[in-house]
C-alpha cells in the first residue's frame, strides 16, 4: 500500500532447458522421500496390522465372553432368592463386576500392542541420512 512491492526471486535447481539435448527428459525421482523405501516396509508393516487385528480380535472376544456369562449368573440368583441375597448379588454383578474385567482386558490389549509395535520399530531399518 504505500511502501514499493518488492518481485519474488524465484529459484532455479534444474539445468536450462537450451543445455539439454532436444528429446531427453530428466528422469523424475520419488515424488516424496519416504516413497524410496515404501516397498520395502510393505511386508513387515502387513505383518504387524495382521497382529494387531488378531490381538483385537482376541481381546474382543474374550469381553464378549467374559461379559457374556453375566446373564448366566443371574440366571442362578433364583435360588438365592429364598434366602433374600438376590438384590446385592445382581448389584454387584451388573454394577461392578464388568468394570475389573474391563480394565484387564484393556490392559492386556494395550501391553501387546505395544509391544508388537516395539517389535515392529526394531526390525525396520533405521533411515538415516
Amino acid at each position: 500500500m504505500g511502501a514499493d512491492s518488492v518481485p519474488r526471486r524465484e529459484v532455479v535447481t534444474g539445468e536450462p532447458a537450451a543445455t539439454r539435448s532436444a528429446g531427453t527428459r530428466p528422469h523424475p525421482g520419488p515424488a516424496r522421500a519416504s516413497d524410496a523405501g515404501a516397498t520395502e516396509d510393505v511386508p513387515p508393516v502387513r505383518a504387524l496390522m495382521r497382529n494387531q487385528a488378531r490381538l483385537a480380535l482376541s481381546a474382543v472376544a474374550l469381553l464378549v465372553t467374559l461379559l457374556g456369562l453375566l446373564p448366566l449368573l443371574l440366571r442362578l440368583v433364583p435360588p438365592l432368592d429364598a434366602q433374600g441375597h438376590a438384590p446385592l448379588l445382581v448389584w454387584l454383578a451388573l454394577g461392578l463386576a464388568p468394570y475389573p474385567v474391563l480394565l484387564c482386558i484393556g490392559r492386556w490389549y494395550v501391553r501387546h500392542a505395544e509391544r508388537h509395535e516395539d517389535e515392529y520399530v526394531a526390525a525396520a531399518p533405521s533411515k538415516e541420512p
